[in-house]
C-alpha cells in the first residue's frame, strides 16, 4: 500500500518534485516532465519518452546521456497531457528533430499523437515509435495492438544511444521500431497494487494462484493459473515468449527480469538464474542481461521477463554507454549544465468582443461544469471500482482531476466576463492538462470543440445547441476512432445524440430534449455490460469485463443526467426558437448557477 502522502490527488507532481530534489545532476523540472540537466550537443535527435507515473525507474528515471533526452509524466497510470508532451519536447529540442516513444495505450498514443501534431506544425520534425512487447496482450499477427510493458527499456536504450552516437532522426527511428520489433515480454502478479489513498489494491489474485499477462497499470492477468515453484515459473516464461520469436531471430538475447514493485532483487535473482539455463539449453547466448526494478506498476507484487533479440547493429547500441539516474552503464565523460529557458512569461490574449448573449451563456456554461464535477466526485470511488474490474482503476480520480480543473478555469472565464466558447476553450484545455489519459484526451477536446462551435453570438437559438452537442460527439468520435459496440462512451454518446436531435424535431425545448437524450445515454451505459470492449486496456480482458458496463459510457450517462436535470430546474422549459426569451432565461440560469 503507498502510504506517503498528503493529498492523493498531488501524489504524482510531489513524487515527480522530490525525484528531481534528489537528482539535480541529472534532470531538471519543466512543466509537463523532466528534460536533462546537462548539455545536449546541438543537432542532437532528441529522445521524449513518458507515460503515467508509478512505473519508476520508468520514464523520468531513465532521462540522461545516452538515454532519453526528456521525459513528459502525467498522473498515477494516466497520460500526460498533450499540452504537456508538447512542452516538454519543445524544451527538449537540440535542433536534429525529436523522436516520441512510449508504451501503447490509447491516451498516450491520443495524448503523443496531439504532441506530434503540434510540433510538426512548428517545423520541428517529429516521429514516433510505440513499445509493443507484451504478448498477452494480442496475438503475433495483430502485433500492432499489444500494449507496451518492461520492453520500454530496451527501445528506449537503443534509441537513446543512437541518438548520442549523433545519427540522423531517420536512423534513431529506423533502430528504434528494430528494437521494438525484436522484443517480447510476459509478467506475472501474485496481487495487485494500491493507488494513493485508496483502500483496496486495483485486484486481488486468489490465495494459491498467479495472474498471467497482467499489464503495467494495475490491469490484473488474462487468466490465473496455481502458484508455480521458481522452476515452473521461469519455463512458463521461457516457453511461452520462445513461441512467440521474431522472424529475423539470431542466437544472442537480451534478457531482463523485471520486479513490478514488491518482488525483491534476492527472489529476481533467484529466477534469473533458472531463467538464463533454460535459455543456454534453447542455444542462445545471453548478452548483458538486466536484473531488477526497471519498469514497476506502485507497489504491484509480480515481475516479468522480457527477451530483445539482437543483431550486430542493436548490440553495438546495447553495449554503449548511458547515464541516468536509475540505469548507468560504461562511462561517459561529465557534461556541462545547460541552461534551461524555463516557464514563458504568460502572454496577454486579445480582448475579446463578447455579446450579452455569451456572456450570460457563458456564465451558464460554469455553473453546468460545476454540476459535472459535483457528480463526477459522487462517484468517483465507484467509477473506479468498476474500472478496475478490467483497467487500471483510475477512470474516477482521472475524471476528478479533470473536471476539477475544468470547473475553475470556466468560473475564472465566466467571471471575467468572457463569452462561453472563451469559456469551453478554457475548460476543456484544463481537463485535457490536469486529467491525461484518454478520458482527458476526449473529454477536453469535446468541450474545446463546443466551445468553438457556440462562439460569441448575438442570439442562441435551437441550431447553436444542436452544433454544439454535434461538435461535442464528432470531436471524440473522430479523436478516439470508437464504433458502436466497441464497448467505450461512444456506446452510450451516440444515443444521446440520436435522441437530442430526435427530440428537436419533434420541436420541443432544450430541457426536455437533454432529459430524454440522458435517459437513452444511461439505458445505453447499462447495456454496455453485454458488450466485450474492442478498445483501450480492457480489451485484453475482455472476458472479465462481461457483465459490468463500461466506466467511459457510465460516467457520460451521470454527467448527461445531471446536465439535464440542472437545466431543466434552471431554465424552467425554455423554447430556444424564440430568440427574444433567449437572453432573459440564460442570464435567469446563470444567475441561479452562481448561488449553488
Amino acid at each position: 500500500m503507498t502510504q506517503i502522502f498528503d493529498n492523493p490527488a498531488d501524489f504524482a507532481d510531489e513524487a515527480l518534485d522530490g525525484f528531481v530534489a534528489a537528482n539535480r545532476a541529472y534532470v531538471a523540472r519543466v512543466d509537463g516532465g523532466v528534460v536533462r540537466s546537462t548539455e545536449v550537443p546541438a543537432g542532437q535527435v532528441a529522445l521524449v519518452v513518458g507515460g503515467g507515473s508509478g512505473h519508476y525507474p520508468a520514464f523520468a528515471g531513465l532521462v540522461g546521456p545516452g538515454l532519453a533526452t526528456a521525459s513528459a509524466c502525467g498522473n498515477m497510470f494516466a497520460s500526460p497531457a498533450a499540452g504537456q508532451i508538447y512542452r516538454v519536447a519543445k524544451e527538449a529540442n537540440a535542433g536534429g528533430g525529436v523522436l516520441l516513444s512510449y508504451g501503447n495505450y490509447a491516451g498516450d498514443v491520443l495524448h503523443f499523437g496531439q504532441a506530434q501534431l503540434r510540433l510538426n506544425a512548428e517545423g520541428i520534425e517529429t516521429r514516433t515509435v510505440t513499445v509493443t512487447d507484451d504478448i498477452a496482450s494480442a496475438p503475433l499477427d495483430q502485433i500492432g495492438k499489444r500494449r507496451g510493458i518492461a520492453g520500454d527499456l530496451t527501445v528506449f536504450k537503443i534509441a537513446g544511444a543512437a541518438a548520442e552516437a549523433g545519427l540522423s532522426l531517420d536512423e534513431v527511428e529506423r533502430l528504434a521500431i528494430k528494437a521494438n520489433d525484436r522484443t517480447r515480454s510476459l509478467g506475472v502478479a501474485f496481487d495487485g497494487c494500491t493507488l494513493p489513498g485508496a483502500a483496496e489494491p486495483l485486484f486481488h489474485v486468489p490465495a494459491g494462484q498467479m495472474s498471467l499477462g497482467l499489464g503495467i497499470h494495475g490491469e490484473p492477468g488474462i487468466s490465473e493459473h496455481p502458484m508455480p515453484t521458481a522452476s515452473e515459473l521461469a519455463e512458463l516464461l521461457v516457453s511461452r515468449l520462445l513461441a512467440d520469436t521474431p522472424y529475423h531471430r539470431g542466437s544472442r538475447v537480451v534478457a531482463i527480469v523485471n520486479g513490478l514493485g514488491t518482488v525483491k532483487y534476492d527472489e529476481l535473482f533467484l529466477l534469473f538464474g533458472k531463467i538464463e539455463k533454460l535459455l543456454v539449453n534453447a542455444g542462445l547466448t545471453v548478452v548483458e542481461p538486466e536484473c531488477g526494478e526497471l519498469v514497476t506498476s506502485l507497489d504491484m507484487s509480480g515481475l516479468s521477463l522480457t527477451l530483445l533479440w539482437l543483431d550486430e547493429e542493436l548490440e553495438h547500441y546495447w553495449a554503449a554507454p548511458a547515464d541516468s539516474p536509475a540505469y548507468r552503464k560504461g562511462n561517459l565523460a561529465p557534461r556541462a549544465r545547460r541552461q534551461l529557458t524555463g516557464p514563458e512569461d504568460a502572454v496577454a490574449g486579445e480582448v475579446e468582443e463578447t455579446t450579452a448573449a455569451a456572456a450570460d451563456l457563458g456564465r451558464l456554461a460554469a455553473a453546468v461544469l460545476a454540476q459535472v464535477r459535483d457528480v463526477v466526485v459522487e462517484h468517483e470511488e465507484e467509477l473506479g471500482n468498476l474500472d478496475a474490474i478490467a483497467g487500471d482503476g483510475d477512470h474516477g480520480i482521472g475524471m476528478r482531476r479533470g473536471v476539477e480543473a475544468a470547473a475553475d478555469a470556466a468560473a475564472q472565464a465566466a467571471a471575467s466576463g468572457a463569452s462561453v466558447g472563451r469559456v469551453l476553450e478554457a475548460a476543456g484545455e484544463a481537463w485535457s492538462e490536469r486529467a491525461g489519459g484518454t478520458s482527458g484526451a476526449l473529454w477536453g477536446s469535446a468541450v474545446i470543440a463546443s466551445g468553438l462551435a457556440l462562439g460569441s453570438r448575438e442570439t442562441y437559438t435551437n441550431e447553436d445547441a444542436i452544433t454544439a452537442v454535434t461538435a461535442f460527439v464528432g470531436a471524440i468520435t473522430e479523436l478516439g476512432k470508437a464504433e458502436p459496440g466497441d464497448k467505450t462512451m461512444v456506446d452510450a454518446l451516440l444515443p444521446f445524440r440520436e435522441a437530442f436531435l430526435g427530440e428537436f424535431d419533434g420541436g420541443t425545448t432544450l430541457a426536455q430534449a437533454l432529459t430524454v437524450a440522458a435517459s437513452a445515454a444511461r439505458a445505453a451505459a447499462a447495456k454496455t455490460a453485454e458488450l466485450r470492449p474492442l478498445k483501450g486496456r480492457a480489451r485484453p480482458l475482455a472476458e472479465k469485463s462481461l457483465g459490468h458496463p463500461d466506466p467511459g459510457a457510465v460516467s457520460f450517462g451521470l454527467i448527461a443526467e445531471r446536465v439535464a436535470a440542472y437545466i431543466h430546474s434552471g431554465l424552467a422549459e425554455p423554447n430556444l426558437t424564440e430568440p427574444g426569451l433567449v437572453h432573459s432565461e440564460l442570464a435567469y440560469a446563470a444567475g441561479k448557477g452562481a448561488t449553488t
